[in-house]
């Protein structure tokens, strides 16, 4: 028989690398005969840099950045010269795995330390890019990442807007002067959520980061005016796209603010065959 093993990660627990290897064992012992194949996958969270840069040959880079709650960190991304395409796990700078459970609120993290991570592989000069970004600690619809790649956010009075809380005041959002984004950015979400409403990032996956029903009222005032004015500005309404929810409504901000195209994660993240 031909046997074909394909595991996620077991979070906290097991790699998929090491979840395939230990299935493969128990296998072998009942029928060692059988033919064996590991494909380990991933949903676009902990572990997809590592199982998409195998796959593409893909050498490990790393670069000085922060994590959710703004604390000194180092996170890896893959980089695969010939190709001139750079693989993030974006669960590197922003990942709830990095953070003490219960510490932190939702209200004061964000994913300012992608940008880093996004900014190390356009200097390296990425044509391509593929990004995961399951496994989030965050709520902020990207914005974090905006502000780390140089987008400036407004009130009405012109004053400078820095946290995401306060995104309910929004009056405009400035691009910055450069970009040069990798040509083709693709973000593998593992759910079709819309960013906003009941099936939203902030009423479904909030809860597991620490939001109470309390705090959905502001959180969903803030994304929803982040939605409003650029959607004012670009004239595309992204926030109702499938997968625009993600990981905190980081697909969202990849989407409005890279021009980044949103696939599953079982289409994208996954590595080769490899037999056992």
């Amino acid at each position: 028989m031909n046997v074909l093993i394909a595991p996620d990660k077991f979070k906290g627990t097991l790699t998929a690398r090491a979840a395939a290897e230990a299935m493969a064992r128990g296998w072998r012992q009942a029928r060692p005969a059988d033919r064996v194949t590991l494909f380990p996958i991933s949903d676009g969270g902990d572990g997809f840099g590592e199982l998409v840069g195998a796959s593409l040959n893909a050498g490990t880079e790393t670069v000085a950045t922060v994590d959710a709650a703004h604390q000194l960190c180092t996170a890896s991304w893959w980089w695969e010269r010939k190709s001139r395409t750079a693989i993030i796990e974006a669960a590197q700078a922003n990942g709830l795995a990095r953070l003490p459970a219960g510490k932190h609120h939702p209200f004061d993290l964000d994913t300012f330390g992608l940008g880093a991570v996004i900014a190390a592989a356009q200097a390296k000069g990425a044509r391509h890019c593929l990004v995961g970004i399951g496994g989030s600690a965050t709520n902020d619809g990207g914005f974090g990442m905006a502000r780390s790649l140089g987008w400036t956010f407004f009130d009405e009075r012109g004053t400078k807007i820095e946290r995401w809380t306060e995104l309910h005041l929004l009056s405009r959002c400035q691009p910055p002067q450069t970009a040069g984004w990798p040509n083709e950015i693709l973000v593998a979400v593992d759910v079709q959520n819309p960013l906003l409403g009941p099936t939203g990032c902030t009423r479904v996956y909030g809860p597991q980061k620490g939001l109470r029903t309390e705090d959905f009222g502001l959180a969903e005032r803030c994304l929803g005016r982040l939605a409003d004015v650029m959607e004012s500005q670009s004239g595309n309404r992204v926030a109702n796209e499938p997968g625009t929810g993600a990981s905190g409504g980081l697909g969202f901000g990849l989407r409005s603010f890279l021009g980044a195209r949103l696939v599953s994660s079982p289409d994208l993240a996954c590595s080769p065959n490899t037999p056992a």
